[in-house]
């Protein structure tokens, strides 16, 4: 088949790649979301599908919005068979979706219809799930509600954070676009509607979201930091700045600390939450490059009783 890829991040980049070496398929052209400033609002910089797509040669569109007159101009002339989506990040019209004849398959980051929306990793390591997975879907009008084609299962591991499960989850996912769009072009696949039941929903995960409540179970905590890691990063208030919990480990054997309250040893930082102790790894002062927690709080010169979460945040 003919096809036009959608997707934007380096997590799309694998299933771009899938499909340029399947041999049964042409990637005529890739849509991505326009260049966006880089860090601390440097020059512009394409995304990661788009720096790929162009070294390998393939057509690349930017449109601000998939409305645009002169990208729907160009949609209609390439005409493509289907076109797959993963991560692209901007909502299809209905006059984008009637273009192809097999319509918009996305390939999703969750076992459908868990976790909707545009932070499905993230939401199933804050719950605690056990099991996640991937799913292929015709992309309908309404959120991530399209019949699905195909899923692949990935267990989340105890220590995983969204950054280490979206890894796994782009690699095999790849693999699955790929034997979706077989099956689309043998006729063998059928898509199926989604069950009613069993729904949840998985909105984009804000800063303040990301901000750690010591009063909350160590578990809550823990799974705070690893849903928020590396993006948006989890944090706290310490002497009214933020700091930034770039890794934490549970400590069950420590007790008796307050929420919040610092304890530091010669290579260990513990801190009090609503259940036992948690364990810093690695931190991020406010404009520092991230360090090993033991090392921060040796340079921080820790008061006896200092917590972290008090005070204002600038």
């Amino acid at each position: 088949m003919m096809l036009v890829f959608a997707g934007t991040p380096e997590v799309a980049v694998p299933a771009l790649d899938a499909l340029i070496a399947s041999g049964r398929h042409e990637v005529a052209a890739v849509v991505t979301r326009p260049d966006a400033p880089g860090r601390r609002g440097r020059a512009l910089v394409a995304s990661p599908v788009a720096r790929h797509a162009e070294e390998a040669g393939i057509e690349v569109l930017k449109p601000g919005r998939p409305r645009d007159e002169a990208f729907l101009a160009r949609l209609g002339e390439i005409g493509p068979d289907c076109c797959p989506v993963v991560a692209y990040g901007a909502l299809l019209p209905r006059v984008a979706l009637d273009v192809p004849v097999h319509g918009w398959v996305n390939l999703h980051f969750s076992l459908l219809p868990a976790w909707r929306g545009a932070a499905p990793v993230q939401h199933a390591v804050l719950a605690g799930d056990e099991i996640t997975g991937a799913s292929t879907f015709l992309i309908e009008e309404g959120l991530d509600s399209g019949p699905v084609y195909g899923t692949v299962t990935e267990a989340v591991r105890p220590t995983d954070t969204s950054g280490d499960l979206l890894t796994r989850l782009s690699l095999a996912g790849a693999g699955l676009l790929a034997a979706t769009l077989d099956g689309i072009e043998d006729g063998t696949l059928e898509a199926v509607p989604q069950p009613a039941e069993g729904v949840s929903l998985a909105p984009k995960i804000t800063v303040e979201d990301a901000r750690v409540d010591w009063r909350a179970p160590a578990l809550r905590v823990d799974r705070v930091v690893r849903s928020c890691t590396p993006a948006p990063g989890a944090w706290t208030g310490f002497r009214g700045e933020r700091l930034k919990l770039v890794a934490a480990t549970l400590a069950p054997a420590v007790t008796g600390l307050a929420p919040g309250e610092l304890s530091a040893g010669k290579n260990t930082v513990h801190v009090g939450t609503g259940s036992h102790a948690v364990e810093l790894l690695w931190v991020q002062a406010q404009g520092k490059k991230p360090m090993r927690a033991a090392d921060w709080a040796r340079g921080a010169r820790l008061a006896p009783g200092e917590r972290l979460g008090d005070g204002d945040v600038g």
